[in-house]
């Protein structure tokens, strides 16, 4: 095991690697572990590490405290009004966002507390997610006079169109059942099962060829952005390349023998 960032109390986010797992742990609880620019722009910088390093085959973020992420540093933004600055923070966060999107090993987020705001991006952007019954999701801005513009980028798509404009919107929390329901979420368990859950599908993950899943959620993000014709052109080049690989041709030999196929992730 791998611990980073060693000094608890001072670090913004701690990193932890075990057998092939980086777990990511946002540590400014007594900020509800609101992003500030500085742990944006240092998430950004370890998560860009991360993406390159083959030993790393799950990225997990979760949060320590009552919160998982209260979205934005309020009380820094305020102390800064400026137009520039402000663009530059929500581009920051964008970045942040877009390279979670972007690596290659599949992102999960433990959500043991309330997320709001950018901290319901954070959980929407994760390609999966695990909820505490403890735990609440909201996009409130409008109760403060500021839409939750960037994080409508992430929340609008991951659940209907009619419950992102709800949520916006009004401005209400909606409880972790009824996140799953829409969609923003994968699976709801008790507090004191959050963390075997999370293992369960970790170790799901880890028992699949990375290059495939790598191959895999960039097609996936992809598609997404293009229209049927050129989505379906686009996945059929990606399904040929990943034919061409040595795990598919592992896997699918394994497949016909009847036997668990030997990945080496290429």
């Amino acid at each position: 095991m791998k611990t980073s960032l060693d000094n608890v109390e001072e670090a913004m986010f701690l990193r932890v690697d075990n057998s092939g797992v980086c777990t990511i742990t946002l540590n400014r609880p007594k900020a509800r572990n609101a992003l500030s620019l500085e742990m944006m722009q240092a998430l950004h910088q370890e998560l860009t590490k991360i993406d390159t390093d083959e030993s790393i085959r799950v990225v997990v973020i979760g949060a320590n405290g009552p919160a998982f992420c209260a979205g934005h540093d309020m009380r820094q933004l305020r102390a800064n009004p400026n137009f520039d600055y402000y663009k530059g923070t929500f581009s920051t966060s964008s970045s942040l966002m877009k390279t979670i999107m972007t690596m290659p090993q599949p992102v999960v987020a433990r959500i043991q507390g309330m997320a709001t705001a950018a901290g319901c991006q954070l959980v929407a952007t994760c390609d999966l997610a695990i909820a505490s019954t403890a735990a609440k999701f909201a996009t409130p801005g409008v109760h403060i006079g500021l839409f939750c513009s960037t994080p409508m980028v992430a929340l609008s798509r991951n659940v209907g169109r009619k419950a992102a404009m709800e949520m916006l919107m009004l401005g209400d929390a909606v409880d972790a059942e009824r996140a799953l329901e829409l969609g923003l979420i994968n699976k709801v368990v008790d507090p004191d099962e959050l963390d075997t859950a999370l293992r369960i599908m970790t170790d799901t993950l880890l028992g699949k060829s990375a290059i495939t899943l790598a191959m895999g959620k960039a097609a996936f993000y992809e598609q997404l952005e293009k229209g049927v014709v050129d989505a379906y052109a686009h996945t059929g080049e990606v399904m040929a390349r990943n034919m061409m690989t040595a795990d598919a041709a592992e896997g699918i030999d394994a497949f016909i023998q009847k036997r668990t196929p030997v990945w080496i992730g290429k």
